[in-house]
């Protein structure tokens, strides 16, 4: 029955092997219709990597590329960064159906997110790539690898094969076997994915409805070999393409973009590939009334080869493949790269240098006229140190050939501004792009030079989050329940560490107890609203609970944000900590009272609730009524201690100079503003919307 299949079973047998022909005559010529998309993404790499091609017009001595493009690019990829990781070190929101945030899950992702290397490798490389390509694509899978660690241990030694106690522990080694367990995120190249019907949503839209998500691999002979030993391919069909092992410019695989970055980071790759389609397609399996349809991994080698067929490894039945493009269009799963709107103004630029370096050298030399007639000895006027030329001066002239260069280099720097122009790159993203070399850089442009990291709203990053890192962390979280089975210690918001696999998620419950949402954008750009907060609060607080009968105010979690937010999740937590409350029922201490025991009071009751409870004791007998009595006059003085106590407080708080209940925290015109509040160059990179100056 199809319900029985194990997902690590090879169901190549229980699936019909002519609609996986089919599969891959649609697979490959559906690269070969987007081989010209593949051909412009190569392109653009040569843009970025600064690399000359046959595209430039002029073709002179000089090899000059230009950096536009690259320095435009990371300025994007700078920018957007810093917005999706926020500096409060907070990237992750996990909402559950309980009241109290689950800290130990949260804190498990992010410590997931900084293992994975999400800050410096993955997100970075996703915004480059979708600036170059048009497309983020990442593929999420599990990586084990198995570490044999020796360590020193004491031990105690043996007398006949028996530990002897008597004797003294002495050193020893010990060798351990340790599993290094994360998840697996590769970035991929857009030329290599491959999304059927291509007028698809996306890929999970595609598969939904009868589609299909392909993947284009070149793998040596090494990866081939441990897919074998896995189980991942059958052992006859990957031997036969062990032993067949072509060159990878053969076939319908585009060009190879990986081995074009290795290329231009000087290295050169040996060895023979072979290309094999990883496709993610739902299959019918099974025959008769057992049969059903389920989302199957397939490796497609050849028309005629099929090397593996299997369903989803992965528990959450989802396809790993996630592909967003930078900007979506009307019925395309795939968005334009920006940079390709640049290409003709890159090449222009490029040819404008050149042809204005390879006259570079004549305005550096001398021009001399003079006339043979008047000065036959022409050969004695040699440029040497104390020369002596035997001509007449009247008729001899040095003049200075052109500065064309400089012109060609005013006209490069023009097309460059309309690169960053078209880019959206503006001079706060690129450092020390303000002020002149004669004069100093004024208040103004050290406020924009102060803007490189700024956090407002992007509608990249926003697409971004919602398309990629959100669904990205649900995946994680989800795998995690998949493939750890140890304890894990992770760092939390606190004094003290706690393991995570104490909040236990059962399978069946993923995505519908615990839903996890990428926070880092929309935590940066609380920044400047803390201040708003306050006011507010300060405002409420002078309002009568009369005024609000259904609801009460609860201050705790928005003094809880603001302190992580000032002084960091780290620090935070120890300035404004949650008290330790050590209360007894008050029910249980009036069994303690009717049995005889005394019982004292903790300032953590709640004192108006212990005594209305207290108050039903007194009339069992003349031992409790005496017990309850005098435990209930404490709780009254307790209870009048507080009042006087808050009452102070409150006297000190409003006479310390602050705003009155009930006003804005607004300093009058000209004068100083409230400690905390942000400088008005900082208002940008705070979140907020900045007026332009005059």
């Amino acid at each position: 029955m199809a319900k029985a299949i194990k997902r690590s079973e090879d169901i190549t047998s229980k699936v019909d092997e002519d609609k996986l022909f089919d599969l891959f005559k649609d697979v490959a010529k559906g690269f070969e219709e987007q081989r010209d998309r593949s051909d412009e993404i190569a392109d653009n790499w040569e843009m970025y990597n600064c690399k000359l091609s046959d595209r430039q017009f002029y073709n002179g001595t000089s090899q000059i590329a230009t950096p536009f493009v690259q320095d435009a690019v990371e300025a994007r990829v700078t920018r957007f960064t810093n917005q999706v990781f926020p500096q409060s070190g907070r990237f992750v929101e996990v909402t559950t159906s309980g009241e109290d945030p689950p800290q130990a899950m949260q804190s498990l992702i992010e410590t997931y997110v900084r293992k994975c290397k999400f800050r410096t490798e993955v997100v970075p490389e996703l915004f480059r790539n979708g600036d170059i390509e048009g497309q983020w694509n990442v593929y999420l899978s599990w990586d084990e690898d198995v570490r044999h660690v020796t360590g020193k241990v004491k031990k105690q030694p043996t007398t006949g094969g028996a530990p002897n106690p008597a004797a003294e522990e002495v050193d020893d080694i010990e060798d351990e076997e340790v599993i290094d367990s994360l998840p697996d995120i590769e970035v991929l190249s857009d030329a290599d994915v491959l999304i059927l019907p291509q007028a698809a949503r996306n890929a999970a839209a595609a598969i939904k409805h009868g589609g299909a998500a392909a993947i284009l691999r070149r793998w040596s002979k090494a990866k081939i070999q441990e897919l074998i030993d896995d189980g991942d391919i059958r052992e006859t069909e990957g031997k036969e393409i062990i032993e067949g092992m072509t060159n990878p410019k053969s076939g319908n695989d585009g060009k190879d973009t990986a081995k074009e970055q290795l290329d231009a980071a000087g290295i050169k790759e040996r060895g023979k590939v072979v290309v094999v389609y990883e496709v993610w397609k739902k299959l019918k399996v099974g025959t008769g009334k057992d049969a059903q349809k389920r989302l199957c991994r397939i490796y497609l080698g050849g028309e005629k080869q099929i090397l593996g067929v299997k369903l989803n490894p992965f528990w959450n039945d989802r396809c790993p493949l996630l592909s967003a493009p930078l900007k979506k269009k009307t019925g395309a799963s795939k968005g334009k790269a920006p940079v390709s709107s640049v290409e003709k103004l890159w090449i222009f630029a490029n040819d404008t240098l050149n042809e204005g370096a390879d006259t570079a050298h004549f305005s550096a030399m001398p021009i001399v006229m003079t006339d043979p007639k008047e000065n036959p000895r022409v050969d004695t006027m040699v440029l040497g140190l104390a020369s002596v030329w035997e001509v007449s001066p009247s008729s001899t002239e040095i003049v200075t050939f052109p500065a064309l260069w400089a012109d060609a280099l005013n006209r490069a720097l023009a097309v460059k501004d309309q690169i960053f122009q078209s880019l959206g790159v503006n001079p706060s993203m690129i450092p020390q792009s303000t002020g002149g070399a004669q004069k100093k850089r004024n208040q103004a442009e050290l406020a924009i030079e102060q803007q490189v990291d700024i956090l407002t709203t992007s509608d990249v990053v926003g697409t971004f989050e919602e398309s990629i890192l959100t669904p990205m962390v649900q995946i994680i979280a989800e795998y995690d329940q998949q493939f750890r089975d140890e304890d894990m210690t992770v760092r939390v918001y606190g004094d003290m560490g706690l393991q995570a696999n104490m909040e236990v998620v059962e399978p069946v419950q993923l995505g519908n107890r615990y839903e996890y949402r990428w926070f880092g954008v929309e935590s940066a750009r609380t920044a400047a609203q803390v201040q708003q907060q306050i006011s507010l609060l300060n405002v409420v607080k002078a309002i009568p609970p009369q005024m609000y009968p259904d609801y009460d105010l609860d201050a705790a979690p928005a003094l809880v944000m603001a302190f992580e937010n000032a002084f960091g999740p780290r620090l935070g937590p120890r300035v404004f900590k949650k008290k330790k409350v050590i209360s007894t029922d008050p029910l249980v201490e009036n069994e303690l009272m009717i049995h005889g025991f005394d019982v004292e009071i903790s300032p953590n009751d709640d004192d108006l609730v212990h005594i209305q409870t207290h108050l039903h004791v007194l009339d069992a007998g003349a031992d409790t009524h005496s017990k309850a009595q005098t435990h209930i006059q404490k709780h009254v003085q307790q209870l009048q201690a507080k009042m006087v106590q808050q009452q102070a407080q409150m006297q000190q708080s409003g006479g310390g100079g602050g705003p009155r209940p009930g006003a804005q925290n607004v300093a009058p015109k000209g004068g100083q503003k409230p400690a905390g509040a942000i400088a008005p160059d900082q208002m940008a990179r705070a979140g907020s919307v900045q007026a332009p100056r005059k």
